[in-house]
């Protein structure tokens, strides 16, 4: 396990990633990038979760989702580390659906919400520096 952890619901959010992952290359941050959904296959989600978890290096977690936040929130539900989410800039609402599911978590599911899109997903790597130190 890496610092920071930056989780994907789909493969087909790699493009919208990579940036963030030069960033945090460029900043020294040690990462690591999976995908799951929590739609498609949450039960290996928990289990890695899980391992991040019991992972002393690991100190944040970023989660991207898009068309809504069910990846954020399950995240931060299963966690006690700081969760940074980032909505993609896709679908009929270009991500403003995502935005607001992950500013409306309920108490006790906290998810830090960066902008939407190319730029958040950056601020989310810069944020996530300040957490690691």
């Amino acid at each position: 396990m890496k610092e920071l952890v930056i989780i994907a619901g789909s493969k087909n959010d790699e493009s919208f990633i990579q940036p963030a992952l030069d960033l945090a290359k460029e900043l020294g941050i040690e990462t690591e990038f999976k995908v799951y959904s929590a739609h498609r296959n949450l039960e290996e989600l928990i289990e890695y979760l899980e391992q991040v978890e019991n992972n002393a290096k690991t100190k944040a977690i970023v989660a991207v989702a898009g068309l809504a936040a069910a990846l954020p929130g399950v995240v931060a539900a299963k966690v006690k580390l700081p969760v940074i989410g980032v909505p993609c800039d896709v679908g009929p609402l270009n991500g403003i659906d995502a935005l607001l599911s992950m500013v409306q978590m309920p108490k006790g599911v906290p998810v830090a919400t960066m902008a939407i899109g190319k730029a958040g997903m950056l601020n989310a790597i810069h944020f996530a520096k300040r957490l690691i130190g």
